[in-house]
């Protein structure tokens, strides 16, 4: 185990950057002062294959824990997972498969490398332990909880008024995530503004079995590229395994507001050239050169420098110059095909009636031109045809 290392200015900064909540924060200051190793506990139920911003920004707090010499711990909620949270739901989550759990979790530590150091970290699957707890431990589990304060929370009294059904299980969430303290004697957990309820779970639950009950650090839920919570029922995410391109193209077309609420909550920017960016906003300097900065700070985190200055020209080659991508991704079309099986099998659309909806908006171009006709087949040719979607989505039907 590395030496802990005391830096009072980083671990302020840890305490209070993005933070929504520090339970109890000039308690957790000492422990942090004291030069002790603590068990940092992070968990995340694998519900989808990427991980996105919003997702990392208690990842990220999970690595400056790491960097200062404490034991971080990445719970991975595979039996949660088959539970479902609902904590920033009104409505029931679709319970996950295990067939789901193991295939969103094939990318997951990739992802997730590209933030802590592996090596250093230790991985654990809930259902180690929650496996083996018998009915009659559910219940003494239970016990610790009233259903008026399950009741009380906002998603679920807003769906109980509205008459929509709760899952008695929904209840059982909050205490197999603070079971999961238990079982790794956690001295502080991360998560989310929303996970506050079920963080503070672990800590009765741990008071309940002697054990002294951990620190907890919630973090503000960031804003997609819509303005709307990040979340990928919305579609609005910029996830870790975006290209370059991508992250750099989705960053410059959110709204200048969340300039430097992304640079405080996503990057490592320090605060004081933060600061100096409020006051470029605040003195009438166009924000296209400051998304510009947060695009290129985004792709240096997830990729590299390199990567970051590519983007850039990329995105002037195509966004300021009205040119094309200068990499166009190749499509074999060898018989006539229509062009709506085209559009879903290369990716500019979703769907045949997405792809319908984009050509009634005059949103696709053929070789420069705007289609009309949805019923338009095609067949690749030897110097190949340009189909676009927008100005990024582009692609060369070829023989």
């Amino acid at each position: 185990m590395s030496k802990v290392i005391v830096d009072e200015k980083k671990i302020e900064e840890l305490l209070s950057r993005g933070v929504a909540n520090c339970i109890v924060k000039e308690d957790l200051k000492k422990k942090l002062m004291s030069g002790k190793v603590l068990n940092i506990k992070l968990g995340a139920d694998p519900s989808a294959s990427n991980i996105h911003l919003g997702n990392a920004v208690a990842i990220r707090a999970l690595k400056k824990f790491q960097e200062l010499g404490h034991q971080v711990i990445f719970i991975v909620g595979d039996a949660t997972g088959m539970i479902g949270d609902t904590s920033d739901k009104n409505s029931l989550r679709p319970q996950l498969t295990k067939e789901d759990v193991e295939k969103n979790m094939a990318g997951w530590k990739e992802q997730v490398g590209k933030i802590l150091d592996m090596s250093k970290t230790r991985f654990e699957y809930n259902s180690t332990w929650l496996s083996k707890l018998n009915f009659m431990d559910v219940a003494n589990l239970a016990k610790e909880f009233t259903v008026a304060q399950m009741i009380e929370r906002e998603n679920y009294k807003l769906r109980f008024e509205a008459g929509k059904p709760i899952g008695l299980h929904e209840f059982m969430y909050p205490l197999m995530q603070g079971y999961d303290s238990v079982a790794i004697e956690a001295d502080v957990e991360l998560g989310g503004s929303d996970q506050l309820f079920n963080i503070l779970a672990g800590r009765e639950l741990q008071q309940a079995f002697g054990q002294e009950p951990q620190n907890l650090i919630t973090f503000e839920l960031i804003e997609g590229t819509d303005g709307r919570k990040m979340s990928k029922s919305y579609g609005n995410v910029i996830n870790l395994t975006d290209t370059p391109e991508d992250i750099f193209g989705k960053t410059m077309r959110m709204g200048d507001e969340l300039i430097v609420r992304y640079l405080t909550i996503c990057t490592d920017m320090p605060l004081e050239e933060i600061s100096t960016i409020q006051d470029r906003l605040n003195d009438g300097e166009n924000p296209r050169n400051l998304k510009v900065l947060l695009a290129k700070e985004l792709v240096t985190l997830y990729h590299s420098k390199e990567d970051a200055e590519h983007a850039e020209q990329e995105f002037i080659q195509v966004f300021s110059n009205n040119a094309l991508p200068s990499e166009i991704p190749e499509h074999k079309v060898t018989k006539r095909t229509g062009l709506l099986t085209i559009m879903v099998d290369t990716g500019l659309a979703s769907s045949n009636g997405e792809a319908r909806r984009l050509i009634q908006q005059g949103g696709v171009k053929m070789d420069g031109e705007v289609i009309t006709d949805h019923s338009l087949e095609l067949m690749g040719t030897t110097t190949g045809i340009i189909l676009q979607r927008g100005k990024r989505k582009v692609v060369k039907i070829c023989l």
